[in-house]
């Protein structure tokens, strides 16, 4: 696993509220989350801080115990963690009511990626030239897309595509919402906000990762956004799959 990354605060905003954090083992595991804070004043850029920083203490402490089999209880119930964290924070503190946060988490182990999720902020494997979104989006307009009210052309030009429905810190609980896909050495998992997927179309995604060398991806992306508008803040993290002694058997 090799990991790249880089967050900006865009064209537009006063501060950056995004966050991320990502590890790699020595046994070859990788994983990382990508957070887009909400809230006024300084709330969106507490409420991620505290998410990612949660789920950090959280995987370090814990993920060396966990079992093949047990990363989807594992992961939920990180993300459960972090948004009490986050909660709590929001309802002792006056000035921080009502932020929340975005998270997007992915776990890279043994062939297989785990993804917890709540909120836009997206998870996307680059496999054999071909980009694929993991994630769907937790807003009203996916709902609307989903429900066959309008197309995912109409979806980019809505008014409000940045309604999200799920966050971390708004309530007490979080039912946040797992997948898991086959990974391959040369394969890319990337976690961005949608500061990046709002400025930039996934099939330019994809050509990106395809033409551009690993480590200078994050920047040549995060550029495009802001060539795009850079309305909002930008964060992207790479997870590039390699071989290792576990995946050649």
């Amino acid at each position: 696993m090799k990991i790249a990354a880089l967050t900006e605060i865009g064209s537009c905003r006063q501060e950056n509220q995004d966050n991320y954090c990502a590890r790699q083992l020595t046994d070859g595991t990788g994983w990382g989350i990508v957070c887009d804070g909400m809230g006024g004043a300084n709330g969106g850029r507490v409420a991620s801080a505290i998410a990612t920083r949660t789920i950090l203490q959280y995987f370090d402490r814990q993920l060396p115990g966990v079992n093949p089999g047990e990363e989807k209880a594992f992961m939920m119930r990180a993300f459960d963690i972090a948004n009490r964290a986050v909660y709590d924070k929001a309802t002792s503190d006056p000035d921080m009511l009502g932020m929340g946060t975005t998270g997007v988490c992915v776990l890279q182990r043994g062939g297989l990626a785990h993804i917890v999720h709540a909120g836009d902020s997206r998870a996307y494997l680059w496999h054999n030239g071909a980009i694929r979104q993991l994630t769907r989006d937790h807003s009203m307009v996916q709902q609307l897309v989903d429900s066959g009210q309008i197309t995912r052309e109409q979806a980019a030009l809505h008014p409000q595509k940045n309604l999200i429905t799920r966050a971390l810190g708004v309530s007490a609980s979080i039912v946040p919402e797992y997948n898991r896909c086959e990974i391959s050495p040369g394969d890319i998992l990337m976690l961005c906000t949608d500061g990046l997927t709002n400025m930039v179309a996934d099939a330019e995604l994809g050509l990106i990762l395809q033409e551009t060398a690993f480590f200078d991806a994050p920047g040549v992306l995060v550029d495009r956004a802001l060539k795009g508008g850079g309305q909002d803040n930008i964060t992207v993290l790479l997870m590039g799959v390699e071989t290792t002694e576990g995946t050649n058997g």
